[in-house]
């Protein structure tokens, strides 16, 4: 004999809720609502993500140089498994300088590291655990966002480990201000929470791709939070096991990523539909030596088409440097080719 709940003021239930068995129903036998639905597909998006991702994602934690025969006590932040001999992408800034690295993966076991090479310019380093056969994520497209798409962040802040948050990607193209004092262009803005301890860890993407390095927060606003594009981080993470540094040249501009419309692409013979908008230039850059304005938009450089920031980041490659390279710009609707000399970038 079944027994109906209890109501306040013992009265029955309405017949929509009273109980029932079978696939669909609620608790109470009420039919799903279209927004429970909508519910549901969110949960499942970010539970597969995580399951997908979480594995791979460690506690990294440093000490700096030693002072008076003891390692001094370092920061900490989070890192993300990519090969399975134990290399890890995490943050410069949560590993440069350090003398010991401790890595923690998700069922507690830790491990140590070392630092095989960090790169201030944009925020990144590579470390490695010393073990084998470790759980790996998948590095996917940062270029295929859009502004709204839903993105999840996991790391462990202020300590806790394995946390997960949930967003939006709220703009592309943001620029940030590293601790170097270098600017990274092509940054992802998102509103999945982050708190000190997420940096170096992953922003993934509904299909359990990682898409971003999320890497700082505007402490004094809510819901104000940055990622690497793991398209950067991609190229910066080759160089970094090969070198153990970023050997590359500058032209001494900040931009962002801009679509150029398809009027003035056709009309130009341009191969790509974007371009990088000039928003700053620095003090006797190689760039403005050479006749590029703010406001201009690179669609071009040594002969090979930019459609975005990372494409531009990389072709100045050290060998451009002292060399006069051709620049395609767009200003005012029109199409100026220009020459300019890349330096070495300190």
């Amino acid at each position: 004999m079944t027994t109906a709940p209890a109501f306040p003021g013992g009265s029955t239930p309405p017949p929509e809720l009273r109980l029932v068995s079978g696939e669909g129903a609620t608790a109470f036998g009420a039919a799903p609502s279209p927004d429970a639905e909508l519910f549901d597909a969110y949960s499942r998006a970010v539970v597969g993500a995580v399951r997908a991702v979480g594995p791979a994602v460690v506690h990294v934690e440093v000490a700096g140089p030693a002072t008076d025969g003891k390692p001094r006590s370092g920061g900490s932040g989070s890192g993300l498994v990519f090969t399975p001999d134990g290399f890890i992408l995490t943050n410069s800034h949560v590993v440069h300088g350090a003398a010991q690295v401790l890595v923690t993966l998700p069922e507690g076991n830790a491990i140590s590291a070392s630092v095989v090479g960090d790169d201030p310019g944009t925020d990144l380093a590579v470390i490695r655990a010393h073990a084998a056969d470790l759980p790996t994520a998948p590095l996917g497209d940062s270029s295929s966002l859009v502004v709204g798409q839903l993105v999840i962040a996991i790391g462990n802040p202020l300590g806790f480990q394995s946390t997960v948050t949930a967003g939006v990607v709220s703009a592309l193209g943001r620029s940030l201000r590293t601790r170097s004092g270098r600017l990274v262009d092509d940054v992802i803005q998102t509103d999945a929470a982050l708190n000190p301890g997420n940096s170096g860890g992953p922003l993934v993407a509904s299909n359990g791709s990682v898409v971003g390095v999320n890497t700082a927060v505007i402490q004094s606003a809510q819901g104000i939070c940055f990622a690497i594009g793991i398209n950067t981080a991609k190229f910066v993470l080759d160089q970094l096991m090969r070198e153990g540094r970023v050997r590359r040249s500058v032209i001494g501009v900040a931009g962002q990523t801009v679509p150029i419309t398809r009027r003035l692409s056709r009309h130009h013979g341009l191969l790509t539909e974007s371009g990088v908008f000039v928003t700053a230039l620095t003090e006797k850059s190689p760039a403005r030596d050479g006749g590029v304005r703010d406001g201009d938009i690179v669609v071009g450089f040594a002969g090979q088409p930019v459609s975005g920031i990372d494409d531009l980041h990389r072709l100045l490659t050290h060998e451009r440097v002292g060399e006069n390279v051709p620049v395609r710009v767009l200003r005012g609707g029109r199409i100026l080719d220009l020459g300019v000399t890349p330096r070495e970038a300190e």
